[in-house]
């Protein structure tokens, strides 16, 4: 007969070796935008390309606004940033400035963040 003896358990060593996740749009964000502009039902293979897709346009996006930024010498994004990358895309030009599209695809409360307005006592709001 041999004695017992304790199991040893691994050490870890350092830390964990999981792969940071990369931040996502929520999904729930991604169908209500998607069932607006759709309206009609969508099955779930169709809504998983969907999302697979939104994925990779934002993953693009993200990326060309950073090199942007960096070809102009900034470490921050800024509206004209935006603005270069919706009109290269041809979303912006000279017939359908940001604006309107801020005005026509944006609630309110969004349209009032982003466009200045002048209101009594000459002031402008939203600040710069």
């Amino acid at each position: 007969l041999r004695p017992l003896q304790p199991k040893t358990v691994p050490k870890r060593l350092g830390p964990s070796q999981r792969k940071p996740r990369e931040p996502q749009v929520p999904r729930s964000m991604i169908k209500e935008i998607f069932r607006h502009f759709v309206k009609m039902p969508v099955t779930r293979d169709a809504f998983q390309i969907v999302e697979k897709c939104s994925e990779r346009y934002f993953r693009q996006l993200s990326n060309d606004l950073e090199a942007y930024t960096r070809h102009a010498g900034r470490k921050t994004v800024e509206a004209a940033d935006l603005e270069v990358l919706m009109r290269r895309q041809r979303l912006v030009t000279d017939k359908m400035p940001l604006h309107v599209l801020i005005e026509r695809y944006l609630p309110l409360e969004y349209r009032k963040l982003l466009i200045p307005v002048a209101v009594s006592g000459n002031k402008v709001i939203p600040c710069k």
